[in-house]
């Protein structure tokens, strides 16, 4: 493959869950993808420069929003309501995988032991025929891997 000189677009991607192509529809956006490491600073009584020294600690996952318009919520609600009943029983894994223009697989970021942290419904309003009910699910990770 030559090399890229120019980016990939951001609209191109697929989110399954527990290795699933078609567990809850397609998503038109995914954010909040990171990681975050905390650090303990340092510094004993024998070092010569006056400075501290940074001891990478706990690590954290940022929460990451997926919104669709409404299509079938059935079995998306099935998953909340399963967290809700059996707790950390209700984990999925949730891939989400960018593709290049020809539907290859260019980079995937996995969110392992994820629940769903918040649901929002659509906002529904008679004012106008082109807007879509959308609705926006906010999931919780336990860790990110690339």
């Amino acid at each position: 493959m030559p090399d890229r000189t120019y980016p990939y677009g951001a609209f191109n991607f697929v989110i399954s869950f527990d290795n699933s192509t078609d567990s809850f529809g397609g998503f038109s956006d995914a954010s909040g993808l990171s990681t975050d490491i905390k650090v303990a600073e340092y510094r004993t009584g024998m070092d010569p420069l006056n400075h501290v020294r940074k001891v990478p600690g706990m690590h954290a996952v940022g929460d990451v929003t997926l919104k669709r318009g409404i299509i079938n919520s059935a079995n998306l609600w099935s998953w909340i309501d399963q967290v809700r009943r059996t707790g950390p029983a209700g984990k999925k894994t949730v891939k989400i995988t960018l593709l290049d223009e020809s539907a290859a697989v260019v980079q995937s970021w996995t969110l392992r032991g994820t629940i769903p942290l918040k649901y929002s419904g659509p906002t529904l309003a008679a004012k106008a025929g082109t807007d879509v009910a959308m609705e926006e699910l906010v999931l919780s990770a336990e860790a990110l891997d690339m």
